[in-house]
């Protein structure tokens, strides 16, 4: 007989907001819900586009370049999570979910403390203000994803609120990139944050079974290379 004991408790997914100088983690963000579905996308960085140029052909790239890739391919991600204070009653929640979206929202935002700041160079006559830079954001789907991010989407659904209109259940609609070495600048903790992902991939490509010619109905590799 399983006792309850004896199930392991599953692995959360979660986003994890890193100084990217020293590499320590400021901020944990625990999902409290694992989403039931992740939307992928992945889109080569092609040098050309296919096709043939000359005669014959209706492509307008370059044909030396229809095999070659500029950097790594650009990855988005989209999922749906689930925040419900009803389903942790044992822990008080005065504010409802309010803090829970509000560390959210602030993975986008600039801190006041960042608008002042620059809100003073304004007004000294400064030319030109440099962007503000956000923290190192990484995204964890398990140990085998655990990769720097940029949340590019974040729209929330209120379904549920308390005797004083604090958000007590919400659905967010999350939409991040993969930020790669083509996006960070050379030296850069993510950068090599990405590469580590990147060879994780490269370590499940290797484990994966691979097949056989024969499979495809092919007797012999003369007419997969065109020879004979």
């Amino acid at each position: 007989m399983t006792r309850y004991a004896d199930i392991p408790k599953p692995i959360r997914s979660g986003i994890v907001v890193v100084d990217p100088d020293r590499g320590t983690p400021q901020r944990v963000i625990v999902l409290q819900f694992n989403p039931d579905t992740l939307e992928r996308s992945v889109s080569p960085q092609t040098a050309g586009d296919s096709g043939d140029a000359s005669g014959g052909g209706a492509g307008s790239g370059d044909r030396n370049e229809a095999l070659r890739l500029k950097g790594p391919a650009q990855e988005t991600w989209k999922f749906t999570a689930e925040i419900d204070a009803t389903d942790q009653l044992e822990i008080a929640a005065p504010d409802g979910i309010h803090p829970q979206l509000a560390t959210l929202e602030m993975l986008v935002q600039p801190t006041t403390a960042q608008l002042r700041a620059a809100m003073r160079l304004a007004q000294k006559g400064t030319i030109e203000i440099s962007p503000i830079e956000m923290p190192l954001t990484l995204f964890t789907w398990g140990s085998k994803r655990v990769m720097p991010v940029r949340l590019t989407e974040l729209s929330i659904n209120e379904s549920a609120f308390d005797v004083n209109l604090n958000p007590i259940r919400a659905s967010l609609s999350i939409g991040m990139k993969i930020l790669t070495v083509s996006d960070l600048p050379v030296g850069h903790r993510g950068a090599d944050l990405y590469l580590a992902h990147l060879a994780q991939k490269e370590r499940l490509a290797a484990a994966a079974r691979g097949g056989s010619l024969g499979s495809l109905g092919f007797t012999g590799t003369n007419a997969v290379t065109g020879r004979g």
